[in-house]
Parts: C-alpha cells; structure tokens; sequence
C-alpha cells in the first residue's frame, strides 16, 4: 500500500509539469564544469576519536529524464560501523534528481534510520509553479530553491576563482517543509592532509541554524579542494555533545585534476 501512495504521489506530481507549455517558465542555465556521471567521493566518520561511520557521495552513471528534463541521479549514504554500531545503529540515505542544465532538484527522497529515529520523505519540486510538494504539504519556493544533497553540488558549480575571505554565497533551501538559507562564507585558505594526499584547500563556513543540534550557527567547516571539482576533502562539525569529523579517503572518476600538493 505505502509503495502504491508514493507511486500516485509522484505521479500527480508529475503531471503538473508541461514541457510543451509556450509560456512556461524559463529555466536558468548553469555552467558545470564540478562534476560528472560516475563520480564517487568516499569519506571516514569520527565521533571525537573514535571510528564511527563511512560515507559515500556518487553521482550515477545512468542520467535519468524527469519531466522531460535531463537529470543527475545522486545519492549520499552514510552508516555507523565497528563499536559505534553496538549502541548507535545508522543508516542514512538521501537522493536527489538534479536537473543537468539550471542545477535544481526535481525529486528529493530522504530515508533516515538513527539509533531508531526513522524518516521517510519524498518531496518533488515543481520549478515552473514555484511549488514543492511532500507527503505532508505542499509550500511556496523562491526561484532555484536546493534540497540538502543539490544544495552541495550547486556550490560546488560556483565560482570561486576570485573568493575573498568573509564573502558569503547565498543558498534558498528546502529542509523538512521548510525554507531555510543554506549560505556558506568563505573564510581563508588552507592545506588538508588526506588518505589520497595533501590538498590546497578553501575554507568555508556554512550559516546553520542553531538550534537542537548545533551549539550555533556557524558550528561547522567545510574544506573543499581549491580546483575546479571543488570535492568535500574535510567537514567538521561541533554538535551538542562533541564534535564529528568526515574525512575523504578515496576518490573516483573526478572530473578535473585534483589539487594535490607536489612533493
């Protein structure tokens, strides 16, 4: 019954888009020079210093087609490993649908399993009426609105060639029928040192919400590479009751060479 409900959802989503509508709404067109189908990026997880997790981030090879518009499939899936599990068990899947030419979702499925905390979402945004539509409700969005997984690659698309520390992106997000800034600040430059070796680094700061999870605002810090793939090699993050730390330890099909120190 559960997979029929989200079939008809997804499906009454999908009607309200007409690619053939003379007036519909023009779409903007980003250059994305970031990322490519087949990349996979491969993180370790420490709670304080203890191993807690892995993390994979892949885009899949096979492109996909929504609403008659060319789409990214990626999906990001972490999970707890070793002693960690005993008493923690997670296994976290997020999938987005991102449209190849203006960089927005489509379809957002979340499933999250923490220590028994359990989330089942699916939102499918509708950028020619302004709309996301989820199982509980359907709300307004601004023009070019991200989920939690689109919100990261988007960034990555950005240019950064001339970033200056304090400058701040701004990034509309859509968490939970919600909208909330997902913006990043810039702040310096540095080297992380890495399973796959030491890379030139931009330093960047997310504007989070303080609130149940975070200790404030800007608790976290995100170490991309300072090359054109812009890959996550670093993020850190202080939490209520610690911190946790994601580290790359592999890295697969990259669009671009990696900004690796030289010996």
């Amino acid at each position: 019954m559960q997979k029929l409900t989200i079939l008809l959802f997804v499906s009454v989503a999908l009607a309200s888009f007409r690619t053939d509508d003379p007036i519909q709404k023009h779409l903007r067109s980003i250059k994305n020079e970031a990322f490519k189908p087949g990349e996979k990026l491969t993180y370790k997880i420490h709670y304080g210093f203890i191993d807690a997790g892995e993390a994979t981030l892949e885009v899949a090879r096979e492109m996909k087609t929504f609403g008659g518009r060319a789409c990214y499939r990626v999906t990001g899936s972490g999970k707890s490993v070793g002693a960690f599990d005993w008493f923690f068990k997670v296994r976290d899947t997020y999938e987005s649908t991102i449209d190849t030419q203006a960089i927005i979702p489509w379809f957002f499925k979340r499933r999250v399993n923490e220590g028994g905390f359990i989330i089942k979402q699916d939102v499918t945004f509708n950028h020619y009426q302004d709309s996301a539509i989820s199982e509980k409700k359907t709300i307004y969005i601004p023009a070019n609105t991200q989920d939690l997984v689109s919100a990261c690659y988007y960034a990555r698309t950005l240019d950064f060639s001339h970033v200056k520390e304090g400058q701040i992106f701004e990034i509309q997000g859509y968490v939970d029928d919600q909208l909330i800034p997902l913006n990043i600040k810039c702040i310096g430059k540095e080297i992380i040192k890495s399973k796959k070796g030491q890379f030139h680094c931009l330093k960047f700061r997310p504007m989070l919400q303080q609130g149940r999870v975070f200790k404030k605002s800007e608790s976290m810090t995100v170490w991309i590479s300072d090359d054109k793939n812009h890959i996550p090699v670093r993020v850190q993050t202080e939490i209520l009751v610690g911190s946790i730390k994601m580290d790359l330890v592999d890295f697969e099909n990259l669009a671009n060479e990696p900004a690796i120190v030289k010996d």
